[in-house]
């Protein structure tokens, strides 16, 4: 396998963006607005700040970029994508990425913190950890956090539960307005970047680990509103509500 520089981190992470905007054509302004709130809600201007799920660093980078006195630790053990973070953002002394499965009880303690955590972020990852497992990942989370401390997790939850009419309706306006954005032209989808991924001579290898590990996706297990505010609250969690929305494409937030 060749050298993975930063330069070709670089060029998989931009095709990475732009295949994840192809089905969340707002996702800038879910990061922005994300962003604001870690902004606006922590009080200091050098937060620690836990990325759960970070895949190759992008809300990480961006909030970075937003806060530069902020140290973040981005968490996720895909192996590829947290390979190709570590290669772009080498030298990044405020940017950690740290290999631990959200879904196994004791990660918070393998961090081994040198003070308590003042927000915590995550965006289109933990859907796909089941409702058992998200009791482990929230679980974790509140030992680590200090009170008033944020929890940001912005994602696709569905309310077809409560509104199942609504839900549909969101899902059409969606379509409609992906359509427009891209006309008919849309990036790449989710497979045909990993299969294009896996094809690479650079990143073949990478690859090959994340299918023999545990680390990739299966399905939406948790894509219910309901569940994640229910979990959060019982894992220790006051205020939990959506704090910014736009269709079915929240940000939801909870206080420690």
């Amino acid at each position: 396998m060749s050298a993975l520089t930063r330069d070709v981190a670089d060029r998989w992470i931009t095709r990475w963006d732009r295949q994840q905007e192809g089905f969340l054509p707002d996702r800038e302004e879910r990061f922005t607005a994300l962003i604001d709130a870690v902004a606006a809600g922590v009080g200091r201007p050098d937060p620690l700040v836990l990325d759960l799920g970070c895949g190759p660093g992008s809300l990480s980078a961006r909030l970075l970029d937003r806060l530069p006195q902020a140290r973040v630790i981005a968490i996720d053990t895909d192996p590829l994508l947290l390979s190709l973070g570590r290669a772009l953002h080498a030298g990044r002394d405020s940017l950690t990425f740290a290999d631990l499965d959200l879904r196994v009880p004791g990660w918070a303690a393998r961090l081994r913190l040198d003070r308590e955590v003042d927000a915590a972020v995550s965006t289109t990852a933990l859907h796909w950890i089941s409702e058992a497992e998200l009791r482990v990942t929230y679980g974790e989370l509140a030992t680590v956090m200090r009170p008033g401390g944020l929890f940001l997790n912005g994602d696709n939850f569905s309310a077809e539960d409560a509104t199942p009419v609504i839900a549909r309706l969101d899902r059409a306006l969606q379509e409609l307005e992906t359509e427009r954005r891209f006309a008919g032209n849309r990036p790449e989808g989710w497979r045909q970047w990993w299969d294009a991924a896996a094809a690479d001579p650079v990143l073949g290898g990478l690859k090959e680990a994340r299918d023999a590990s545990a680390a990739g996706h299966h399905g939406s297990e948790s894509g219910l509103l309901s569940t994640h505010v229910r979990v959060l609250r019982e894992t220790g969690f006051g205020e939990v509500g959506p704090l910014w929305q736009h269709g079915d494409n929240r940000i939801l937030c909870a206080v420690r």
